[in-house]
């Protein structure tokens, strides 16, 4: 039984179960999807309906009333081949029947809801709830077509449901999993049991919502259970959708807001992705490597020239005792890639072959756990490239789960200095047809799986050289460089130290390289070298609404310093107010292009504690390229001389002779026991058998930074990871 009653937004109107007429027979549902007649309602279809400043989810609330919602039944290909087709392989049907009951964890009906139903003009259902919405996962709305059954949360932001193998996968595999006592504690979060607001049951909303957003293609010719099985099979959405459930029963105690009323960061971001391309006729079905790092981007109207800066806001409420943190961001980037064909052929693509792109969030609550994790489940809109050429283009971006680092603060009403984590987003790219007063889908150009490191670092207004300079930094890079000729890619990676004195930088670093052969394909490396030089560090001002103003962003050039608007030798990047961690986006022909962290030196170091382990690593095999992403992996120090690898990873594999390219499979990593060993200034490593972790701690040891080198499996493997120290 449910401990509480549940609880609904204040609305209108009353009834009972919504039943519509009919209920199909045959033997298997897609043997019956063949001889049966069709109604298929004109509802408005997201296939026809690209827009950039959205998700991929299109919105179709017009016309409904605050308790209403209106309900899309969409089934795989093979069980209504003659049904209008929308986006992910799915097509829009007329439901046989539409029931709407509650449920607990054991997704037994427990009766009827009240609400009315009425049909549109359209041909569309709309359910009005008598109560209000529901918002909690204890009221579920159900559709049978034929013989297929399929069930969705009544609480959805958007108030758009999508009856469909996504909203199937969600109900069946997280309400499933909770026992009943977890199921009552979210029902009492849903109810407010606790005489205060219980922010937690916002969650349910947001997933119901976000799970129609993932651009995942149904195979044609499978039924609703091998739908849900090719579902599971993607790590990506199968872990999004097991931490959002486990998001939902987070202890509301341990929940708090920044202690300021609003932070700006600036941001650096470096996405590496691994991808497959049909864009050019020639080359469809190739293999490719991508690269996005942030950039500022110029905006010209007729009142003038703009700046858009790469920044991540974060904006607290404390009303009514409410806390929450609401967190926003925008990178504009330039992407570059190389397409690696079967026969070992290479085709470099470099940044003047897309526009300028960008990667926003849509704004949105989060939980601040233990005031050092930032959680919350994140949409990223959709963009648009090429509008008026002969090729417009739509970026779609799956959503994720955000587990990222906040750094504590000293004093009431201040800011913290960093937000650091990492994630893992996949995508498309899609040709785009202008109709009158819509963008139409057209044909797939990229499938892309990209992960992403984010390192947000707080602005802060008459920034100074003066925190960076006579100080020491350890330091550590990831870049690829991706070219024709005899080495068309090339990985690099370097662990070493910084010491700066006014604007000069004098560095001493050791690096290692892999690499492909133009010729043969073949790996080669690692290959040992080293990065010594003398380089140049230098503020970069921001053109803002009140003037030119220093913020914390950085130039970091050969010799001279470079000015406002002119592209720096190495890359443009940012420090905290205190100068004690510095992150760039190399963007050059000599390292290519990547991500340099800098954090000033310590002689402490972690004796004990749990760490979420987050980043990337690009690997090199026989015949294959590999990209593999720590999934909020984690690495526990036991002792001042051991440690253990937890946690799963997520996979993507192209085959460069079969020219495929694999959905991100989750890996279980199992316990892996590592020796942990310190060095001098705060230099770590951790090592077992052919992995091993190299870099630094940062001040404070709640953070560490740390090269990746793998050679076990045949595979030569380099990254750049980022460990963060969760809650005891």
């Amino acid at each position: 039984m449910l401990s509480g009653s549940r609880v609904w937004l204040p609305s209108l109107v009353l009834t009972s179960v919504v039943a519509l007429s009919g209920c199909g027979g045959g033997d298997s549902a897609v043997d019956e999807a063949g001889s049966r007649d069709n109604s298929f309602p004109p509802t408005k279809n997201a296939r026809d309906d690209f827009s950039s400043g959205s998700t991929g989810d299109s919105n179709n609330t017009n016309g409904l009333a605050a308790n209403e919602v209106r309900v899309t039944v969409e089934v795989p290909s093979a069980l209504a081949p003659n049904g209008e087709l929308t986006r992910r392989n799915l097509r829009i049907v007329t439901p046989d029947r539409i029931e709407v009951y509650r449920t607990d964890q054991s997704l037994r009906n427990l009766g009827s809801v009240d609400v009315t139903h009425r049909t549109e003009g359209s041909g569309a259902e709309v359910i009005t709830f008598s109560n209000g919405l529901p918002l909690g996962p204890d009221v579920v709305i159900e559709a049978v077509y034929g013989n297929t059954r399929m069930r969705a949360l009544a609480a959805d932001s958007d108030r758009d449901v999508k009856v469909n193998p996504f909203s199937e996968y969600l109900v069946s595999h997280s309400i499933s999993g909770y026992s009943p006592d977890q199921f009552s504690q979210i029902m009492d979060c849903v109810d407010d049991a606790s005489g205060e607001l219980c922010l937690n049951k916002y969650v349910w909303s947001t997933l119901a919502d976000q799970v129609h957003d993932f651009e995942i293609d149904i195979p044609g010719d499978v039924d609703l259970g091998a739908a849900l099985d090719h579902l599971d099979s993607r790590g990506d959405f199968a872990r999004y959708v097991d931490s959002m459930a486990a998001y939902a029963v987070l202890d509301e105690q341990s929940s708090g807001k920044i202690s300021a009323s609003s932070a700006d960061y600036n941001s650096v971001f470096l996405g590496v992705e691994l991808g497959q391309t049909f864009r050019e006729s020639s080359l469809a079905g190739s293999g490719q490597w991508g690269v996005r790092t942030a950039q500022e981007e110029s905006v010209t109207d007729s009142n003038g020239t703009g700046y858009v800066y790469p920044a991540l806001t974060l904006t607290s409420f404390d009303a009514f005792n409410i806390r929450v943190t609401s967190l926003a961001s925008d990178v504009p980037y330039n992407r570059e890639a190389l397409i690696h064909q079967a026969g070992n052929e290479f085709y470099p693509r470099g940044t003047d072959h897309w526009d300028l792109n960008t990667h926003a969030s849509s704004p949105g609550a989060a939980t601040l756990q233990d005031n050092t994790r930032l959680l919350a489940g994140r949409a990223l809109y959709q963009s648009v490239t090429g509008r008026g050429s002969s090729l417009t283009i739509g970026w779609t971006r799956n959503p994720y789960y955000l587990d990222a680092f906040v750094s504590t603060t000293d004093e009431a009403g201040e800011a913290p200095d960093r937000v650091l984590g990492g994630y893992f987003s996949a995508g498309k790219a899609i040709e785009l047809e202008a109709t009158e007063d819509a963008l139409q889908r057209k044909a797939v150009l990229e499938d892309h799986y990209l992960s992403v490191l984010e390192l947000n670092l707080l602005r802060q207004a008459g920034f100074s050289l003066d925190q960076l300079n006579g100080r020491q930094y350890n330091v550590a890079f990831l870049a690829s460089r991706f070219a024709d000729g005899a080495e068309p890619l090339v990985i690099e990676s370097g662990v070493g130290s910084w010491e700066i004195s006014g604007n000069d930088v004098h560095q001493v670093m050791t690096t290692t390289a892999i690499a492909r052969d133009g010729g043969s394909g073949a790996v080669t490396g690692p290959m040992a070298g080293d990065r010594n030089a003398d380089w140049t560090i230098s503020t970069r001002p921001s053109r803002l609404s009140v003037g030119d103003r220093n913020i914390g962003r950085l130039n970091l050039d050969i010799s001279n310093p470079s000015g406002q608007f002119v592209t720096p030798d190495l890359g443009i990047g940012a420090s905290t107010p205190d100068g004690s961690l510095l992150a760039f986006n190399l963007d050059n022909a000599d390292t290519g292009d990547g991500l340099l962290i800098a954090a000033a030196q310590t002689g402490d170091f972690p004796q004990s504690g749990r760490f979420r382990l987050q980043g990337l690593a690009m690997g090199l095999a026989d015949g294959e390229n590999r990209l593999r992403h720590f999934d909020n992996a984690v690495l526990t120090i036991d002792s001042g001389t051991t440690a253990t690898l937890t946690g799963q990873t997520l996979k993507v594999v192209h085959s460069v002779a079969n020219e495929t390219v694999s959905g991100p499979v989750a890996v279980d990593e199992g316990e892996v026991a590592l020796t942990y060993t310190q060095g001098g200034n705060g230099e770590v490593a951790f090592e077992a058998g052919g992995l091993t972790l190299t870099g630094f701690v940062a001040p404070g040891q709640d953070q560490l930074f740390l090269r990746l080198q793998d050679a076990d499996g045949g595979e030569q493997q380099l990254g750049l990871l980022i460990a963060t120290r969760l809650p005891d």
